[in-house]
């Protein structure tokens, strides 16, 4: 749900060359130089990247730094396991559903990593200085020694992410023998200068993610766990020994991830840790995330509010459809429905404003039906839903939302005198473009209607924008429990008595006739 912070998928991984540290001092540019640093500890610089995952992530615990930045709602769930299995240094895999911030999690793992590694200059897997594992750069240490150029690679590039799809290849994973290289170098296919590399090797000494894992092929999940457990690989049926120093980290489905022949069962069993997400447990937490993802702050020259009952109605549209038996469970309703639908609401009454040519305005419970489409393409529906539609889904849960709010504001309040109004006659009409001044007029002709406006925390009645916006929100409750009714063209009116059928008033003294089931 955020712009990722590294190495987009499957970009290449370079370090960079500048001759200054983030302190400002002058770095090492050769091997020598750098073993002449004073104090220079030669095992700490080669220490695993997972050990150094480790000692960074303890000391951000001993300072009570926040640990994930932005996800909010895991820090007594999903956070403490996490830790506890990169303390264990374990590969692991995230379950869960989609818009469960799952992506943003992995992302926020190069946090715990240094600032900037040493890496031998032009190494396309980033070796280290001290231990190389590729004939390459052993070669180049053996004939320049300490005079071998090292480059500086900063956090952001040692996290590569991949998603995985049904056609991705061992050569994209692992890598594949380049014949022209080979050509150019006067060498064997086999030999182990000729070999192109892939995002794995390319990702040593730091972080690799993959997405989605069920959805790669056998062969290739076989390539992996060759890698996290004998450490070696085989290209065009060479061996090779690799040691690849990487922390491997996944997402998958929960449904997939557990379905027979979707993941072969040895790589299963060497992920260290499977740590299922969730969506959040509270309305304040969903609340929470759809404040800080939201794009509501615009630098536009009409200022839109956004009600605090509003926002809660938009976040518990996503519960209630969560809770809908006719939207599909297994695929989930993804956080991003809320964060969608309030920008929506926000771009509603902000193009109201515009056509009406006001400075300022105020978000309407009509701005949440006008943001049907991000509510639609967010839900996987059942058949039963299917068969009634999205949209009618959607207005539905609108409706739900509302009722559920309304109650928790309006729970031992009387609206008798408001009903009665409608009752003896009157009915309301509220234009989709009318002015906040027009809607605010006919909104207090209703009896009683404006006297309730303070339980939705307008504390001025005479505020049109607030009080209007407020009094219409107790219209919608009161339609929402079927104590008055409204049209599709938002007209309120009294509640229709049911139609008494036919027969019951041809026979008055008769019961009324059984319903069956």
């Amino acid at each position: 749900m955020a712009a990722k912070p590294g190495a987009q998928n499957g970009a290449p991984m370079t370090a960079s060359s500048s001759t200054q540290s983030s302190a400002g001092h002058a770095q090492p540019r050769t091997l020598g130089e750098l073993k002449r640093i004073p104090d220079f500890d030669a095992r700490g610089a080669s220490r695993s990247v997972k050990n150094e995952i480790r000692q960074n992530l303890l000391r951000a615990i001993e300072k009570g730094e926040t640990l994930f930045p932005g996800v909010h709602g895991y820090e007594d769930t999903v956070v403490p396991q996490i830790v506890s299995a990169l303390l264990s240094r374990h590969n692991f895999i995230l379950l869960g559903l989609r818009g469960q911030a799952k992506s943003r999690i992995l992302r926020g793992l190069i946090n715990f990593l240094d600032a900037e590694m040493p890496v031998i200059a032009g190494c396309e897997i980033n070796d280290d200085p001290f231990k190389p594992i590729c004939r390459g750069c052993r070669e180049k240490i053996a004939a320049e020694g300490d005079s071998t150029p090292i480059a500086w690679m900063p956090r952001e590039q040692r996290y590569v992410e991949k998603l995985a799809t049904p056609d991705v290849t061992m050569a994209d994973i692992i890598g594949d023998v380049d014949p022209i290289r080979a050509a150019r170098g006067g060498r064997d296919l086999s030999d182990e200068l000729t070999i192109h590399y892939g995002l794995l090797p390319r990702a040593n000494r730091g972080i690799f993610a993959i997405n989605e894992l069920p959805d790669l092929a056998g062969k290739i999940q076989v390539g992996l766990f060759n890698i996290m457990q004998e450490g070696d690989i085989q290209i065009k049926g060479y061996p090779l020994r690799l040691p690849l120093d990487v922390l491997l980290v996944f997402t998958a489905n929960p449904e997939d991830y557990t379905a027979r022949g979707k993941i072969i069962t040895p790589l299963k069993d060497r992920i260290g840790a499977e740590i299922r997400t969730h969506y959040p447990a509270t309305l304040e937490e969903g609340m929470t995330i759809t404040a800080q993802e939201a794009w509501v702050g615009r630098d536009a020259t009409h200022k839109v509010e956004v009600p605090p009952y509003l926002r809660q109605v938009v976040e518990e549209i996503a519960f209630q459809a969560r809770e809908d038996k006719r939207v599909d469970r297994r695929s989930g309703v993804s956080q991003r429905l809320p964060i969608t639908t309030l920008e929506n609401v926000v771009s509603s009454a902000e193009q109201r404003a515009a056509r009406k040519g006001e400075k300022t305005v105020v978000a309407r419970v009509a701005d949440v039906y006008a943001a049907l489409p991000a509510i639609t393409g967010k839900m996987e529906l059942e058949y039963e839903g299917e068969l009634k539609g999205a949209d009618t889904i959607a207005k539905e849960l609108i409706r739900a939302a509302v009722g559920r709010v309304f109650s928790k504001h309006f729970a031992d309040v009387n609206f008798q005198s408001v009903i009665q109004w409608f009752e003896l006659g009157g009915e309301l009409k509220l234009p989709e473009l009318s002015s906040t001044s027009e809607r605010y007029q006919q909104l207090a002709k209703i009896q009683g209607l404006m006297e309730h406006v303070g339980k939705l925390g307008v504390h001025d009645r005479k505020d049109a924008g607030l009080a209007g916006a407020a009094a219409e929100m107790i219209l919608e409750g009161l339609w929402a429990h079927r104590r008055i009714g409204r049209s599709e063209e938002r007209g309120f009116y009294a509640e229709k008595p049911k139609a008494v059928e036919q027969r019951e008033r041809d026979m008055p003294g008769r019961p009324p006739r059984r319903q069956f089931n």
